[in-house]
């Protein structure tokens, strides 16, 4: 079962989205706000695999449903919807823990294309078979635990989206290598995803929040200018 919780104020938006989403075979649930989102969230008994959130909303925005539900859950897949075209927009909710954004308007084609592609790879996470040997790789001061898919610093647990966790794997697996935005897209968002590169960029920002002592002057989740990104090892 597939199920999507679709969160629009606009009645006739909400709708069209539901709509296209059946006919494709998931499983809608619908709130008119962020308010009411949250409560069909805490109250569901099955779980969601994906939340489709309306950014301009009265009340409870979408920005603020984000990070709520991304406090309740890290491999919920959330996508965020805005008619606005400003950067900052679509950088302040993948920084808040959303894992794409669609700007409206879109098509239906569009629409389904976004959401299967994370639906995918939520899919993929929760059902993935982690070799038996290793089962975490630790690199200084970081421990990645592949089969209870966290990752430790000096111990700690460091809370990471499903996103940042295969993120976080492919450095692991492949320390001081680098890994150009193409590389990233392609091994965690998938070949056929339909959207920009830039998406990269902001989650490499939001997993240095997290790891970094300094996150403006990163030393281990280093950037190689005109080429990528690398697990820099050459501190440990």
């Amino acid at each position: 079962m597939k199920r999507i919780l679709i969160v629009e104020d606009e009645v006739a938006i909400r709708e069209f989205e539901a709509i296209n989403l059946k006919r494709v075979g998931y499983t809608v649930e619908e709130a008119g706000s962020g308010e009411e989102a949250l409560d069909i969230y805490d109250n569901d008994v099955l779980g969601f695999d994906i939340a489709l959130l309306d950014i301009s909303m009265p009340g409870m925005d979408g920005f603020t449903l984000c990070k709520e539900l991304r406090k309740r859950s890290e491999t919920l897949g959330i996508i965020m919807l805005t008619a606005r075209t400003q950067e900052m927009d679509k950088i302040s909710g993948l920084m808040l823990g959303a894992d794409d954004y669609i700007t409206k308007p879109f098509s239906p084609t569009e629409l389904l294309a976004r959401i299967d592609s994370l639906y995918r790879r939520v899919e993929m996470q929760n059902q993935k078979v982690v070799p038996q040997t290793p089962d975490s790789i630790t690199l200084g001061d970081f421990t990645l635990n592949l089969r209870r898919r966290i990752l430790l610093k000096n111990g700690v647990d460091i809370e990471l989206t499903q996103v940042e966790f295969q993120m976080m794997e492919y450095f692991f697996t492949n320390p001081d290598v680098i890994l150009n935005r193409t590389d990233i897209l392609n091994r965690v968002w998938g070949s056929n995803y339909f959207g920009e590169e830039k998406i990269v960029d902001v989650n490499i920002r939001r997993l240095r929040k997290k790891i970094e002592v300094d996150p403006s002057n990163p030393k281990r989740l280093a950037t190689v200018w005109g080429l990528g990104y690398k697990w820099d090892t050459s501190s440990d």
